[in-house]
């Protein structure tokens, strides 16, 4: 999937993740893609919840290795 940036939260704990995703999307502008590697199987809970709860979209995942790929569309 096309993303305008990526994230590595790779070995980082609930609630890292989301944060530095939440973080991150501050930069972008609307519409643009967030592409995020996370290994926290708690993200994949969390992930969609933030999406939801802070009105982005959340495209959904790939797997990677032993990590998961999160797409989320700031909006």
């Amino acid at each position: 999937m096309e993303h305008d940036d990526t994230l590595d939260a790779v070995g980082l704990l609930c609630p890292l993740p989301v944060l530095k995703a939440r973080k991150r999307l501050k930069s972008l502008q609307t519409g643009q893609v967030l592409r995020m590697v996370a290994s926290d199987p708690a993200a994949q809970i969390d992930v969609p919840h933030f999406c939801t709860e802070a009105d982005h979209t959340f495209l959904g995942t790939d797997e990677s290795d032993e990590n998961t790929v999160y797409y989320i569309q700031k909006n």
